[in-house]
């Protein structure tokens, strides 16, 4: 009906004999039967909407959570090492991680004071390599690099002592002029790790050997990036070396406060470590524009304050590129808590952001349910996770492997693509 009214209305417009202009038909055309195109159109939308939305809102947060770049990572760590050395076995976990969805793997490469590749920063220092061939003499790093990158999986490796050391170290034996220490002169701390001293993180000697072993593994192998975790700082006791007693003296006039979680003296030892990590970052980004800069540090009110570790002051200059943050609780409320604060809030806005879950230690197993309760708080809040470490994901665990993959399965159902800065795949 609504044709005919219209061949009627043209035809009392433009009688026979008088052809009308293009435009002129153009025009009319439009402006009587745009209108209603545009309801007809809005009709169609309304009911196809209505029979497929269930599955655009969940394609969306798929891929809002895409665009987002989500970090669904694992720790691979010294006792790992019996995957590492195989390549089959090598092949085995990342073909693993790949079809239960995880996007990067993290394997350290800098522990007790060796490195875990053939060195030759380290080998100039007398510092012997710990572990780095693999069952047929291969190099375990370049192996996983390659297999890795095969199953489009990322590999930053990491730094994982950063400025710590063991004391009975070839690192720390040799060079004992680089370590710092307390006021009242002992320089060993406990931590994680066991007994261990620290590099003076203000030594320019300090800061060029470090310097050199993240640029030979940056230069020599394709990776994506490099990470640093909460040991890329100095617990607040440190410090009171002559070295850096000497320089604060010289800077401020003044003797370096008896009480080390002084706020001036805490602020000083942060900058200078910010200062080195700017700097850092610049000579990474000149070797490899796009290697991924990757900071894994504790919840900041404890990085800042007792590791002077100032990493939001970093993420704010820009030198960060990917953030982890270690939240190793057992209890929700605690972890929650933790995940919410301001600081994350603000760093996810700028930065890839994630958090560091604990899978489970050997002699500390954890359940897949705290871990699944855990992970569904992560993505509520639209953040990443990362697990410590490979092999309690399901081989060190309460459950049975198959239990385990099934369950992180249902945590991560669908792929989560990233972006990868190596040409090669």
């Amino acid at each position: 009906m609504a044709i005919q009214f219209y061949q009627q209305r043209f035809i009392r417009l433009f009688p026979k004999g008088k052809f009308p202009e293009i435009s002129q038909v153009r025009n009319y055309f439009l402006r009587r039967l745009f209108p209603l195109l545009m309801l007809l159109s809005f009709t169609i939308t309304l009911v196809i909407g209505n029979l497929i939305s269930p599955f655009f809102i969940q394609e969306t947060s798929v891929f809002a959570q895409q665009s987002r770049q989500e970090i669904r990572g694992v720790w691979i760590t010294n006792n790992d090492f019996d995957i590492l050395r195989h390549r089959a076995k090598v092949q085995e976990a990342v073909t693993q991680l790949r079809e239960l969805n995880f996007n990067t793997i993290y394997p350290v490469v800098w522990n007790s004071g060796y490195v875990m590749y053939p060195s030759a920063v380290a080998q100039r220092r007398g510092i012997q390599p710990f572990v780095y061939k693999g069952s047929d003499g291969h190099d375990i790093l370049a192996d996983l690099v390659t297999q890795a990158h095969r199953q489009n999986l990322l590999v930053i490796p990491w730094f994982e002592f950063g400025f710590m050391a063991p004391p009975t170290s070839e690192l720390a034996l040799n060079h004992e002029s680089w370590l710092t220490q307390k006021r009242d002169g002992t320089q060993t701390s406990i931590s994680a790790g066991g007994e261990v001293v620290w590099l003076n993180p203000f030594r320019p000697e300090v800061q060029e050997f470090i310097s050199n072993l993240i640029l030979e593994v940056v230069s020599n192998y394709d990776v994506d990036g490099i990470q640093f975790d909460d040991h890329m700082s100095l617990p607040h006791e440190f410090g009171y070396d002559q070295y850096t007693v000497n320089l604060y003296r010289q800077e401020t006039g003044n003797n370096p406060p008896n009480n080390p979680k002084d706020a001036a003296w805490v602020k000083w030892r942060a900058d200078k470590i910010t200062d080195f990590m700017v700097r850092l970052n610049q000579m990474v980004k000149a070797r490899k524009a796009n290697a991924i800069f990757s900071v894994s540090p504790n919840y900041y009110d404890f990085a800042y304050k007792l590791q002077l570790q100032d990493w939001l002051n970093w993420v704010r200059l820009d030198i960060v590129d990917e953030l982890i943050m270690q939240v190793y609780r057992s209890d929700l409320n605690s972890f929650t808590d933790k995940i919410s604060r301001a600081e994350i809030q603000e760093t996810q806005q700028k930065i890839p952001t994630a958090i560091g879950i604990m899978a489970g230690l050997r002699n500390n197993q954890v359940s897949m349910g705290r871990i699944q309760s855990q992970v569904r708080a992560v993505q509520q809040r639209g953040l990443g996770a990362v697990f410590f470490y490979y092999e309690s994901l399901w081989e060190d665990a309460p459950e049975s492997p198959s239990e385990r993959q099934a369950g992180f399965q249902r945590l991560f159902p669908y792929p989560a693509v990233r972006l990868t800065s190596s040409p090669n795949y």
